[in-house]
């Protein structure tokens, strides 16, 4: 009993060294995000609506990337575009490939 106490505890160890640097990760960059919450901007040319948009598209790619293995260039799509893909593939039937949807949007190179 007192073997299996410690397998399981080593086990739990090994599991928090694996998850907690991917959730700080997400974190990281979810928190790169949230700092632009709340702000607008005058023009898609401005530095700060830049930054903010490149902040979102890394996210959303990584975020994609983890919940559907899909891995898409955050350079290719537009912020708002990868919302609508992660939305999408949210609601597609599992017999429907990934790529059906992503034809549907412009890639910007």
């Amino acid at each position: 009993m007192v073997m299996v106490k410690w397998v399981l505890i080593s086990a739990i160890a090994c599991l928090m060294m694996v998850v907690c640097p991917i959730q700080a990760a997400e974190k990281d960059l979810r928190s790169q995000v949230w700092a632009y919450n709340g702000k607008s901007y005058k023009a898609i040319q401005n530095p700060e609506y830049i930054a903010y948009d490149q902040a979102l598209r890394n996210y959303l790619a990584q975020r994609i990337e983890r919940r559907f293995g899909i891995r898409l260039d955050s350079k290719r799509y537009s912020g708002f575009d990868l919302l609508e893909i992660e939305s999408l593939f949210r609601c597609k039937k599992s017999s429907e490939p990934y790529d059906l949807f992503l034809k549907s949007f412009p890639k910007t190179p």
